[in-house]
């Protein structure tokens, strides 16, 4: 009965978070690496970290529109879920926040390769890399702002529900 408790207490908090992505918000601001971080920490089995994450961007783009260059997102998101395993057993209020960045950065530098590498927007030049990186600055910025505030929300979230319903604690085993 604890392992039922925690694994729904942990989805619906994932749940919640997913309409970040489906609700009008700044470009970037999301609760995706915060949920593929926070899964990755918390499921027991490891499938369900790549599947929630990879699943919340399928099926949001199924209903904002499917895009050219969605290999590169998901891939990302992968990369970050792989990351988040770091937080097993060792949640930390500094860990959650060096991977929060990590994962914007990751975003940042993959995702916007990717517009410039299969992108028309963009030459295929030293100049054309560099102005690729330039424009996508703003969306860094809310890209790290939300990546905190949802790591935020989720870990300390569930940090309070354990506090609270010690049942939600669990030792692992290794």
């Amino acid at each position: 009965m604890k392992l039922n408790t925690r694994f729904l207490v942990i989805s619906f908090l994932i749940a919640v978070a997913i309409i970040s992505r489906i609700v009008p918000h700044v470009p970037n601001f999301t609760a995706v690496s915060a949920i593929a971080l926070f899964g990755a920490a918390q499921y027991d089995k490891k499938i369900m970290a790549f599947l929630v994450p990879i699943t919340v961007l399928f099926l949001s783009d199924a209903i904002l529109g499917f895009y050219s260059g969605m290999e590169w997102i998901y891939i990302t998101f992968i990369l970050i879920t792989l990351s988040g395993f770091t937080l097993r057993n060792r949640v930390t209020i500094p860990r959650v926040i060096a991977l929060s960045i990590i994962s914007s950065l990751l975003v940042f530098i993959i995702t916007d390769f990717g517009v410039w590498l299969g992108g028309g927007m963009y030459p295929h030049t030293w100049a054309g890399f560099i102005a690729c990186y330039v424009a996508a600055l703003p969306f860094l910025r809310n890209e790290i702002f939300g990546d905190l505030f949802y790591s935020g929300l989720l870990f300390g979230a569930f940090y309070l529900a354990q506090l609270k319903f010690p049942t939600l604690l669990k030792q692992r085993v290794k």
